[in-house]
């Protein structure tokens, strides 16, 4: 990062803005620069993330076991008092048949099957509570938000517990199970993902032929994969999306989610290639290099949680008509509600929806 002085210190700078005076920085507001290459730069960006020779295989028979169990979706209607849309409380068996919480919301006035999104949600949130999230349904989609296992206690409410165990691990999430691919803590949550779809399309409110994947940071990295490995959704929203660029992300940026990683190795020296090659199997870029349906994606220029590179790292491997948008005064927020109503006309698009 440029800091005050000229010089290109990430380390003074983040550790300056966090502590809130006393550096050689200058004001915590210094931190909102690029902190990342230019965006020409970044448009010609390419990943130095490997594909592990079994990586199908691998995900194939993680499916393949969670899809033994019987999709039995529970959906109980939810007194909101809201009267145009209607919200429904589901549960879905995802990972190794075991229970995942979602809301379905869904427009009260409705004639046929819809148009549907499936939202994934950002770093330590849940789903939340039912009278949230209601630009979808408003807008005439069928809607649902799938609660992430083991988070929703940082900025909204979950309700789905993660029973699976782990060895040692850094506080937060991005380090359990990180000993093995099998036990890795997202090969849980991305096959919560590809369920939640399958879920959405057993529905006799769904068009299935109509589904969309959407989601911001954590929740956009989730739809990058589960796009991939359900392969036939109709098109993918992904805004500043995380969990991309595995290689690069821990090195360039000291901000959480990414810093529990680096963290992790500061004390685990000798495991950093067992932990890359775990990482490598749940990695954005090479979900990306399966993705087929459209997809718009957006990244932000002084973004430190998920820097811009990391993104496009992902966008640019993605083998699907793609279209990203670029916010260069942005942080972690990136295009904010700009980047819904994008993502609101693009589907409306896809879908032929007016």
């Amino acid at each position: 990062m440029w800091c005050a002085r000229g010089d290109f210190s990430r380390s003074r700078c983040f550790a300056w803005g966090r502590r809130g005076g006393g550096g050689t920085c200058g004001p915590r507001w210094m931190e909102r620069m690029w902190v990342d290459l230019p965006e020409a730069e970044l448009r010609a960006y390419r990943s130095s993330q490997t594909d592990p020779a079994d990586f199908d295989a691998f995900w194939e028979r993680t499916l393949s076991e969670s899809r033994r169990y019987d999709l039995a979706v529970d959906v109980v209607p939810v007194e909101s008092g809201l009267r145009t849309v209607d919200v429904f409380d589901v549960t879905f068996p995802g990972f190794d048949g075991q229970p995942v919480k979602a809301w379905l919301r869904l427009p009260a006035h409705r004639d046929g099957p819809l148009p549907a999104v499936v939202e994934f949600l950002g770093y330590g949130g849940g789903r939340g509570h039912p009278l949230e999230s209601l630009l979808w349904s408003s807008a005439g989609f069928a809607h649902l938000v799938m609660d992430t296992r083991g988070q929703g206690s940082t900025w909204t409410t979950g309700d789905t517990p993660d029973p699976v165990g782990s060895g040692p691990a850094f506080p937060g999430v991005m380090t359990r199970g990180i000993e093995s691919p099998d036990t890795y803590y997202y090969r849980r949550v991305f096959t919560d993902a590809v369920r939640a779809i399958e879920a959405m399309r057993s529905l006799p409110e769904v068009d299935s032929e109509r589904i969309a994947l959407y989601g911001n940071s954590q929740g956009g990295g989730i739809a990058i994969a589960a796009a991939a490995l359900d392969g036939a959704v109709s098109a993918l929203v992904a805004r500043v999306p995380f969990l991309c660029d595995f290689p690069r992300a821990p090195v360039i940026t000291n901000r959480a989610p990414y810093r529990e990683i680096a963290q992790y190795l500061k004390i685990h020296r000798h495991a950093v290639q067992r932990v890359h090659d775990t990482l490598s199997y749940f990695d954005g870029v090479n979900f990306a290099r399966r993705g087929t349906a459209p997809a718009w994606f957006s990244a932000a220029l002084m973004d430190a949680t998920c820097p811009p590179s990391t993104v496009f790292g992902a966008f640019n491997a993605y083998t699907g008509p793609k279209t990203i948008t670029v916010w260069p005064y942005n942080e972690h927020e990136g295009g904010g509600v700009e980047d819904e109503a994008i993502a609101l006309a693009a589907l409306r698009e896809v879908f032929k929806y007016t």
